[in-house]
């Protein structure tokens, strides 16, 4: 069966990893759509660019992942209009065009929860958000299942990859930088590499079954972001000792952080997808990958 794939947000750092899973599946077709090509903040951009690809699209089946997201957590506290459109409005949009015609995977995030929880958040836990950036993201998921269809929003959690700016690359920098970095040891989530999550949002498009409305995809376990660091440092053959525990009150930010974000992945394992790995063994062959490109 031949699909036809859509990607939003395709020169992010997930949506470069969708597109380079997708470019490797022989007989379907994928169209990467950026900002110049899909204008998120323009809802007959959007529309219109959905209707031209379902009408150009000769496939057995048409999937829309959008990966496209107003990410800039911090300058979305002092504009929450802006982000509204992109991650609130947008993906309302893409959901009504894709309604009735094909189904649609939505990327959203772990900050649609409060964090003040102790156990990993399921995917039917009422929602929270306790930031600008999460609430937009939380009036995307509604936007999405107001509108039905075949459609799914996956949340996630702290993608790191080897494009773009992420914690991962920022640790591997500072390693080379300096002799000691303080890193936060009371926020605790799931690190998750963005081909391993790209992968699963390609087997989840393409997946032969009904799809759930909502799903938590990360790779498995929890650790804290000083955890994640001295992992980094590890996995660089630096003293993993050289990174040092701080706390949040240490670096005040203008939107706040989840303090636990672990996000339950069972009803993503239960569906019969692909298998989460450990976030430890993908860090270890992302930056395995990242040191030959």
């Amino acid at each position: 069966m031949s699909t036809a794939w859509l990607v939003t947000g395709a020169r992010g750092q997930l949506g470069r990893d969708l597109v380079d899973h997708l470019s490797r599946r022989t007989g379907d077709t994928v169209t990467a759509a950026g900002r110049a090509e899909v204008d998120l903040t323009d809802e007959l951009s959007v529309r219109g660019a959905v209707r031209s690809w379902l009408g150009s699209a000769h496939a057995d089946r048409v999937v829309l992942v959008n990966a496209a997201a107003y990410t800039a957590v911090d300058a979305a506290e002092t504009d929450e209009d802006t982000a509204l459109v992109v991650n609130g409005h947008a993906p309302g949009w893409l959901a009504e065009e894709m309604a009735g015609r094909g189904r649609l995977v939505h990327v959203s995030t772990d900050y649609v929860f409060d964090g003040t929880a102790t156990e990993p958040y399921p995917v039917d836990a009422p929602v929270a958000p306790r930031s600008a950036y999460g609430r937009t993201k939380a009036t995307g998921e509604a936007a999405v299942a107001a509108a039905g269809g075949d459609a799914s929003v996956v949340r996630t959690a702290w993608v790191h990859s080897r494009h773009g700016k992420n914690f991962v690359a920022t640790m591997a920098s500072l390693e080379g930088q300096r002799e000691t970095v303080s890193v936060v040891d009371d926020q605790i989530g799931s690190p998750t590499w963005s081909w391993d999550l790209a992968g699963g949002l390609v087997a989840l498009g393409s997946a032969d079954l009904a799809v759930p409305p909502v799903l938590h995809f990360t790779n498995a376990g929890q650790v804290s972001w000083h955890g994640f660091a001295q992992a980094v440092f590890a996995e660089l053959g630096a003293n993993p000792a050289r990174v040092l525990p701080t706390s949040s009150a240490d670096f005040v930010r203008p939107a706040p952080r989840p303090a636990y974000s672990v996000l339950d992945g069972s009803t993503w394992d239960g569906a019969g997808l692909p298998a989460r790995r450990g976030w430890r063994a993908a860090l270890a062959e992302a930056m395995r990958v990242d040191a030959r490109t």
